[in-house]
């Protein structure tokens, strides 16, 4: 290329320097110095001496936006401007780009003297720069050039070439090229081979957060809420192109406001118009097609996990996440730090490999986008994930869903032999069409093994749902039908009952029939459908030939009818009548439920039944009926006041039989254990035990009602917190058409009392008597499972009405002979007693007193104190009551109990003694559950062996150690063993 001489009177006058850069500039934030190097390069080549401007940006950073304001710039300070702007299209065209820059003509070289000459010879490129030259000639020139990465490899030599020889001449070359990292390494630049005197580059950032801020309240108002703003920064990236795109949709979607979300939309669908959407596919187009593959695979491992959050199950670090490269072979795969932890460069690695591109550029790329503001690292992990949902979202559009599974089925095998976690594994599977292969089942069906043992129920559901979708043999698939209902049975309204039913259905042999209609009847009669559940046992049809699965049948079906008052009735008729003609059909499993019913109908006392449980369960009984034997067992030990004898066989039922929670024995023990708890007044191993339950499975999901609710909210009302309590009983349904389990009973009496705590004796008492019209409905006599007489005595006594009172209390006096234990019998006499008045209830109260003294019953001791302090109070004996009053008021606290310790203390004021607020100390003040806790931990047994040992959770006995330490006066673990040996034994 030969220069032209330069030709000054040709050039038209220079117009002065403007201050302004000009309108094409106006809204170009942060663009400052861009636009001082166009002005002060615009001046240099108008006074005779160009040069090349590179602006090198990523895309959508503003590269065009710059170039117009240059246009702009060059047109105010009268240069021509000659514009081009490169395409993938074009750019297989030689010299495409420098012709649409000259508007050079077609026949540009058929005026030339060799007839060979065409557009595309060797001499073309002269002749366009000479074509240059000559419009240099006329005036100052301005070339704006777009997109120079996208030209022809000839213009791109042509731009080159020119650059180095504009040092002399009027004319500004301003070209844009792309320049953002990609997994493709980029071809060499239009800077690459030029000295740095003949070009001066400039790098465009992304907007700063402060200019992004700007912007949106540009747009969107003054106003914006800064979650709204906050969000569109970060789905904006500091790009300006996605950002205006963005606003624009929201713009369309709210256009009086940001509307109700008080948070931006995290869903493109929700975006109307799509321009987002639109802009950064042109994004991930520019980027190339592998740089697609990577940013979309890791979308879709962001999207189909949630791990960058904690997922939306409970998944342990330990086991990975789902869609991320989990914790290697070893101690570490079920305790050590999963993936997201620390292993940032090992997620690069698995991108990588995923996706089948180099490591170092995968690597390079999040690197480069983090930077751009494109991806961020999760907290604590360096795990890369996009910045903003709708950003992830937009890069998935329209991915096919094909796609996406071979992705994820990849993904699996690849962590498979990689050794990750089961659970990781699945992740994926989850994510994947079904293939029709045993193996993919098999991963599933581990993974949710590993997830039940964690306790992350709803995992391993969700890993027994898809396994199911593949094909496994026939009684596989019972089992893991099973498996399943038991899982949603805990979960689901549906109580897991089409699993249990289809379940039923594959099973052939008698044996896993039995067992398999016990599950879906058992999920039936917890879902309030006791005549659906012994519909179910019915159509087994006769078991004459197998007597075990017979007897099987007819038990459970016994503990389904407590869900009705009416088939439990029918149901034990029968029973009795069966047991009197063939005794010897009976086996000690229905035996001890014909004693359990028999206790509750007032017809046997507590000694007899003991005597008679004792000898069945030493008797020989089949593994199948031996848990229902337990279960009638543990019920009647607790209301015979034998709570060692109870805790015994509930153990033996929990631990060494691994109930299911499918079978019913299983919430018949736990019920024991809870009620044996509170019937020794540990109130707060009750409200640990029962926290969270209210609600959960077991009470009948049409009411809400359960006895863990009806635990925990006289556990709620006895330690002061009445008003907890009230909240848990809002909105639990106990009308007519609910009448069924006695659940439900329970919960109406733990309702009168909490009524009866707050002063509403009217509505206690309402739900005493509706409590005892369901009992007497199931044949339930006895006291021993709610003593609604005598709580319903008392409210008639708060209300005046002490004829009424004393019928009650007189007949709970005769039903509570007839079983005979303290507890039943010692609160009887106290509230007849109390009802009685005089000296014959000075008697009473004072032999209720006589018979609860002595026993574990301090719970029950403690009203019998108060209501014999009281009465001798009133008879005006009140130095005789307040060594009574005194005695109630420190078993109560030591128990716990708030409000029988203010019933005390109350009556103590009123016997005209006055007692200090001290709180207890010594090895005296502690409860027998924290006295065995303590002793246990002075030989050095650890939390978790105690845990263990006692069938508690660890949390209560921390807080069990805590309380005795307290009380004790010690601060740490090794000054028990002095503590507790010491000779101060009594209270201070």
């Amino acid at each position: 290329m030969t220069a032209l001489p330069r030709q000054p009177g040709l050039r038209p006058p220079v117009p002065a320097p403007l201050s302004d850069p000009g309108p094409a500039s106006a809204g170009l934030l942060e663009r400052e110095s861009a636009l001082e190097l166009l002005a002060a390069e615009a001046a240099r080549a108008v006074d005779g001496s160009g040069r090349l401007v590179l602006f090198r940006a990523p895309t959508g950073t503003g590269r065009s936006a710059l170039l117009e304001a240059a246009a702009d710039l060059g047109t105010k300070r009268g240069m021509r401007v000659l514009r081009a702007h490169a395409s993938a299209e074009s750019s297989g065209i030689p010299l495409s780009l420098v012709a649409q820059l000259l508007d050079a003509p077609h026949d540009f070289d058929d005026s030339q003297d060799d007839d060979h000459e065409t557009p595309h010879h060797l001499h073309h490129p002269s002749r366009l720069w000479q074509l240059l030259c000559e419009l240099a000639a006329g005036a100052p020139l301005l070339l704006a050039v777009d997109d120079a990465h996208l030209a022809d490899q000839e213009s791109l030599r042509w731009l080159t070439e020119g650059a180095r020889r504009l040092t002399g001449m009027p004319v500004l070359m301003v070209v844009t090229e792309r320049g953002q990292y990609d997994i493709t390494p980029p071809a060499p630049g239009l800077a690459y081979a030029l000295p740095p005197g003949v070009v001066r580059m400039h790098a465009v950032a992304p907007l700063s957060r402060a200019a992004a801020e700007e912007l949106v309240r540009g747009a969107l108002g003054p106003d914006t809420s800064d979650t709204w703003v906050d969000g569109c920064v970060r789905a904006g990236a500091g790009n300006p192109l996605l950002l205006r795109a963005l606003l624009d949709d929201l713009r369309a979607v709210f256009p009086h406001g940001n509307g109700p979300e008080p948070e931006l939309p995290e869903n493109c669908a929700e975006l109307y118009s799509g321009s987002f959407v639109a802009a950064v596919a042109w994004w991930l187009r520019s980027a190339g097609e592998e740089s697609i593959v990577v940013a979309r695979a890791l979308a879709e491992l962001e999207e189909s996990a949630g791990y960058f959050e904690g997922g939306e199950d409970e998944v342990e670090p330990g086991h990975g996440f789902p869609g991320t490269p989990g914790p290697r072979p070893g101690p570490a795969v079920h305790g050590g730090p999963g993936p997201g932890h620390g292993l940032g460069d090992d997620f690069g690695d698995f991108l990588s490999e995923l996706t089948r591109t180099d490591p170092e550029r995968v690597g390079g790329w999040v690197t480069a986008m983090i930077r751009l503001g494109l991806l961020r690292r999760s907290p604590g992990s360096g795990v890369p994930r996009f910045a903003h949902p709708l950003l992830r979202g937009a890069v998935l559009d329209g991915w096919p869903r094909s796609h996406r599974h071979a992705l994820h089925l990849r993904a699996a095998e690849l962590r498979r032999h990689r050794g990750d976690g089961v659970e990781a594994v699945a992740g994926h599977l989850l994510r994947t069409t079904p293939g029709g292969t045993e193996r993919v089942a098999e991963a599933l069906l581990d993974a949710a093994s590993d997830a039940s043992r964690a306790g992350r129920t709803g995992a391993a559901a969700r890993y027994l749902r898809r396994a199911l979708d593949e094909p496994m043999p026939r009684e596989r698939r019972a089992a893991v039908l099973t498996e399943l209902g038991e899982l949603e049975f805990a979960t689901l309204r549906t109580g897991g009952i089409p699993r249990l039913a289809e379940a039923l259905r594959l099973q052939e042999r008698p044996r896993d029939r039995v067992l398999a209609a016990v599950n879906l009847g058992n999920a039936l009669a917890n879902r309030g459908k006791p005549h659906a559940a012994l519909d179910v046992m019915r159509d087994l049809g006769s078991l004459d030939g197998e007597p075990v699965l017979a007897r099987t049948a007819q038990t459970a079906s016994a503990f389904f009818s407590d869900h009705d008052p009416e088939i439990r009735r029918a149901v034990y008729t029968r029973l009795r009548e069966r047991a009197e003609r063939s005794p010897e059909w009976i086996s000690p499993a229905l035996r001890a439920l014909l004693i359990r019913y028999e206790a509750t109908a007032g017809l046997v006392s507590a000694e007899s039944a003991m005597r008679q449980i004792r000898r069945l369960l030493t008797a020989p009984e089949d593994p199948l009926l031996v848990p229902y034997l337990l279960g009638a067992a543990a019920a009647v030990a607790q209301w015979a006041d034998a709570p060692e004898d109870a805790e015994r066989v509930i153990r033996t039922g929990l631990t060494e039989h691994w109930l299911s929670p499918l079978h019913p024995v299983h919430r018949s023990l736990l019920n024991a254990r809870v009620d044996t708890a509170a019937a020794r007044g540990h109130f707060r191993w009750v409200l640990e035990e029962t926290a969270g339950r209210p609600g959960a499975t077991g009470g009948s999901p049409r009411t809400g009602a359960s006895n863990f609710l009806a635990h925990r909210v006289i556990a709620l009302v006895e330690c002061g917190r009445s008003a907890e309590a009230e909240q848990l009983v809002a909105g639990v349904n106990v009308d007519e058409e609910a009448l069924g389990s006695w659940e439900q009973n329970r919960f109406l009496y733990a309702r009168g009392v909490l009524r009866a705590s707050v002063g509403d004796p009217a509505g206690a008492l309402d739900d005493f008597r509706e409590c005892g019209r369901r009992q007497t409905g199931r044949d339930v006599q006895s006291p021993v499972v709610t003593p609604w007489r005598s709580a319903a005595a008392e409210c008639h006594l708060l209300l005046g009405e002490t004829p009424e009172a004393l019928a009650l209390a007189e007949e709970e006096s005769r039903y509570a002979a007839v079983w005979d234990t303290p507890r039943v019998r010692g609160r009887a006499l106290r509230v007849l007693g109390t009802a009685t008045g005089g000296r014959r209830g000075l008697a009473l109260t004072a032999e209720a007193v006589g018979l609860l003294r002595g026993t574990s019953l301090d719970i029950e001791l403690v009203p019998a104190l108060i209501a014999h302090g009281v009465q001798l109070t009133a008879a005006g004996q009140p130095r005789s009551a307040r060594p009574l009053l005194r005695e109630a008021a420190t078993a109560a606290e030591r128990l716990g109990a708030v409000r029988l310790s203010g019933r005390a203390e109350v009556a103590l004021r009123a016997s005209g003694a006055r007692r200090g607020n001290t709180t207890l100390t010594g090895r005296g003040s502690l409860t027998a559950g924290e006295l065995r806790i303590a002793t246990l931990a002075s030989d050095g047994r650890t939390n978790a062996e105690i845990s263990a040992l006692l069938h508690l959770a660890r949390r209560t006995v921390e807080t069990h150690l805590t309380s005795t330490y307290r009380k004790l006066g010690i601060r740490r673990r090794g000054d028990l063993p002095a503590a507790l040996n010491s000779a101060a034994d009594e209270p201070m």
